[in-house]
């Protein structure tokens, strides 16, 4: 029952997202004001990790395995708004033809920078949680809305843009998630002072 659950939702995702996702990107991408890509971008990243399946498990997971000190809520938002962000930014990228080597190097310089300061579980769960991201609610749909960006723009690749898109969907996490446990780290040694 597992198994031809997951094939038919796979399968409703794949043909039916992939195809709406382009069409819409396309459609955003024919405005004339082009900025409007980017709070549409942010608030289709944000609704898109929040419906991942895969998304809410990893935080009912979190909760359990931290014996409720990392809320499944907080974990939750924290994903979905981090995608958020990186999906605006990445619409960004296409709307002002921003290299993509000038995002994703400062990012992950970042999020080295940020793991000295942070614990290591919440090293460990940003890390995963930057694989479960990119799930296919995320894939299918944030990718092909900026493949039909992309193609509505004329000037840029479509599979390069894709790609982009997923790469900054998985970076996400890992830096809010190592900012947030950096915040937390940050609050327990107020309580101790």
């Amino acid at each position: 029952m597992t198994a031809a659950g997951m094939i038919l939702f796979l399968y409703g995702v794949y043909n039916g997202f992939f195809a709406v996702g382009i069409e819409m990107g396309y459609f955003f991408g024919s405005f004339e004001q082009k900025w409007v890509l980017i709070p549409v971008g942010i608030l289709l990243g944000f609704l898109a990790t929040f419906a991942e399946p895969a998304v809410r498990v990893l935080c009912y997971q979190i909760e359990k395995s931290s014996s409720g000190y990392i809320r499944a809520n907080l974990m939750l938002y924290t994903l979905s708004i981090a995608v958020a962000v990186f999906v605006g930014i990445a619409m960004a990228k296409l709307v002002y033809d921003i290299p993509f080597i000038y995002i994703v190097i400062p990012a992950y310089l970042l999020s080295l920078l940020l793991m000295w300061f942070s614990d290591e579980d919440y090293i460990a769960i940003a890390f995963d949680s930057g694989g479960v991201a990119t799930g296919p609610m995320a894939v299918t749909f944030l990718m092909s809305m900026a493949v039909g960006v992309a193609s509505s723009l004329g000037n840029r690749d479509p599979v390069i843009d894709g790609f982009g898109m997923i790469a900054l969907i998985a970076l996400a996490p890992i830096i809010f998630v190592i900012f947030l446990g950096v915040y937390i780290r940050h609050i327990g040694r107020k309580d101790n002072e």
